[in-house]
């Protein structure tokens, strides 16, 4: 099972710029960067400061992560690798979840940025054949000030990568209301709503996701599975979860994978698509995250390439390219 999800051909819809980060590049950004951040310069070591006691504690880490990024040269950097490492995997087109205000709060110029990350795009296109695109993340612990500077840059500067429009961060103590002005402005201006919700809190978040944000997609959304009208609500409507197993385990959201709530989602009908999330904190990748929902669905090898066709099928990719992987998934599956 593991040989034939690694060479399947996919797509990634949840993974999250610095949390892409690999160890190896953290390791040479916190060695570059040495004497003004905690984050170690060793690739041993990291693995350690990856494991967390909590979501609290993982956010922690994660912007100390964030912290190493400070010039256009770093993202590029970042952006380039984590593409190749994506393609690696097979991965044919990906989603990328981007946050500027991150860049632009340390002192970053958001034109330079949207360049920075356009290019890596580019080379990335041209050197692995992989296709990203950008959903731009409002940091929800940094209130409404960051939505107002994410917004700006989405609608003003427009990178061409960009599809979507996001919101992650914390979900304790983020009310998702207090940002449907800029999701409304956004999805006015052709963006797509894939907002977090339901991850760490419980199935009202999603709702409220639902309600004030018209989210198309959600981040995670897995307490949906404590609420039977809501996964009713997801099934009829065909709004999908973006479910990320270990990651799920490892911010502590569910107590093991054992107890993760994904066969409970998939038995309602309601569509979900397997994503790596923050793979090397987590210490998984995109196929092992397929081979673990192999295991929680009890897929065979025709069921995984069902759930690689669900990815694209609610991707933002165009028609054509839609088409194209769908092509290549089957032809794969028909060679196994």
């Amino acid at each position: 099972m593991e040989s034939f999800i690694r060479d399947l051909p996919k797509v990634e819809l949840h993974v999250h710029h610095i949390g892409a980060a690999s160890p190896a590049t953290v390791a040479r950004l916190a060695a570059r960067h040495a004497g003004s951040t905690t984050v170690p310069a060793d690739v041993e070591q990291l693995a350690a400061y990856f494991t967390f006691r909590d979501f609290a504690h993982f956010i922690e880490v994660y912007l100390s992560v964030v912290d190493l990024v400070r010039d256009p040269e770093d993202v590029v950097t970042l952006t380039y690798d984590i593409a190749s490492d994506l393609a690696a995997q097979q991965v044919r087109y990906a989603e990328v979840t981007l946050t500027p205000y991150s860049s632009i709060v340390r002192g970053m110029a958001a034109e330079a940025y949207c360049e920075a990350v356009e290019e890596a795009r580019a080379r990335a296109a041209r050197d692995h054949g992989i296709e990203l695109r950008w959903c731009f993340d409002i940091p929800g612990e940094a209130g409404v000030p960051s939505a107002d500077v994410t917004l700006d840059v989405a609608l003003r500067l427009r990178p061409d990568g960009l599809v979507s429009f996001g919101l992650g961060g914390p979900e304790i103590g983020v009310p998702r209301a207090q940002f449907a002005d800029h999701f409304a402005k956004a999805r006015a201006a052709g963006l797509r709503s894939v907002p977090h919700a339901g991850e760490s809190t419980g199935p009202q978040t999603v709702w409220d996701a639902l309600e004030h944000l018209g989210a198309e997609r959600i981040g995670h959304g897995i307490a949906s599975a404590r609420d039977g009208r809501l996964m009713e609500h997801l099934r009829d409507n065909d709004i999908p979860l973006e479910v990320c197993p270990t990651s799920n385990v490892c911010t502590r959201s569910v107590p093991s994978l054992e107890q993760h709530p994904l066969p409970t989602l998939v038995g309602a009908g309601v569509p979900v698509v397997i994503n790596s999330d923050d793979p090397p904190m987590f210490s998984t990748t995109l196929t092992n995250e397929y081979v673990v929902a192999a295991g929680l669905l009890g897929l065979d090898t025709a069921g995984v390439a069902e759930l690689a066709r669900q990815g694209v099928r609610y991707s933002f990719l165009d028609d054509a390219g839609k088409a194209g992987i769908l092509a290549e998934i089957d032809a794969y599956a028909a060679r196994a």
